[in-house]
């Protein structure tokens, strides 16, 4: 699944000088500058699993529509329930997308790729998971267990070069992602290896400050 399944100036100084021609500008105080704009913190992301706790930093500035589209799912509860399906020791680990009794859960529309936002698919990092298709990603994801750089945006030439879009990072909870990690595997429904043999369930996700 995760295989197959980023004005002229010269209309700008006469709006310029309109703008200064009514009351006078006010005398700036002596000694004072204005204070710098706090930035906005974060979303942070809870999964609570059978394993432990899981905290994911998101970056809405570096991957905005992936972000809103995983912020939206966590809100309406979808990913509640659903487990992590597909364990690779040496590689990732993947969930969103089935119940503990490998049901696929109906997901909205795709979002396009943000794979070309200058992050890599280094240990901790989480990205989305998706087809052959580029803009396919719906509600899956994973979480990179070691360095995979060969997932990164190379170029938009091809599927296999568009990459795979890294949206966020375990800031707490990278021992869980280890202990998923190590969990022993086997076929089951309608896949033929990787699924944990007792099931690794998401029991809640949520947003938290």
């Amino acid at each position: 699944m995760f295989k197959s399944l980023l004005l002229t100036a010269s209309l700008l100084i006469p709006a310029l000088a309109f703008a200064q021609s009514g009351a006078p500008a006010a005398k700036p105080t002596e000694g004072k500058t204005a204070a710098p704009a706090e930035k906005a913190a974060a979303p942070k992301v809870l999964f609570k699993t059978t394993l432990g706790d899981i905290t994911v930093e998101l970056y809405p500035d570096k991957a905005p529509k992936t972000v809103e589209n995983i912020l939206d799912y966590v809100r309406s509860g979808f990913y509640d329930g659903t487990i992590f399906h597909r364990v690779i020791g040496n590689f990732m680990i993947q969930g969103g997308g089935f119940t503990a009794d490998l049901r696929q859960k109906q997901t909205k529309a795709p979002v396009a790729n943000e794979a070309n936002n200058g992050l890599s698919n280094t240990r901790g990092t989480i990205a989305m998971a998706r087809t052959g298709d580029p803009h396919s990603a719906t509600a899956q994801f994973f979480i990179n267990v070691v360095d995979n750089r060969n997932l990164d945006y190379v170029s938009d030439q091809s599927p296999m070069t568009w990459g795979y879009t890294v949206f966020g990072k375990v800031i707490a909870g990278m021992d869980v992602v280890d202990k998923i990690k190590a969990v022993q595997t086997g076929a089951q429904g309608p896949f033929r290896s990787d699924v944990p043999t007792t099931a690794v369930v998401i029991e809640k996700a949520e947003v938290v400050q």
